[in-house]
């Protein structure tokens, strides 16, 4: 089906979609973002009822506590230096590591 006959086809079901300009889309969870560079982003629209669709893939932004909480046991610090740490090298035991190099 081309796409003028989609188009018509979509209006007759009272279906609208509109594609939008987006450079990045970040969605966000429990102690993770997931990071869409560049995605294909469409509204969709039936009978008021708005729905957005992604196309991309993520990229993985973030630790979980349980990843916090892991740097904080095994370097001995603060739940504040261990999320930092993990921030600075995203890597858990790159982060454990640099935390344990400063304190010797």
């Amino acid at each position: 089906m081309n796409p003028r006959m989609m188009k018509q086809a979509m209006k007759k079901l009272g279906m609208e979609q509109e594609e939008i300009e987006a450079s990045e889309v970040i969605i966000k969870t429990a102690g993770k973002e997931l990071v869409f560079s560049n995605p294909e982003v469409s509204k969709v629209t039936v009978m008021g009822q708005e729905t957005w669709q992604i196309v991309g893939t993520p990229q993985e932004r973030g630790f979980s506590k349980e990843d916090v909480r892991t740097v904080m046991e095994q370097a001995q610090v603060s739940e504040e230096k261990a999320a930092e740490a993990l921030a600075d090298t995203q890597d858990i035991a790159e982060a454990i590591m640099k935390l344990k190099a400063k304190s010797l």
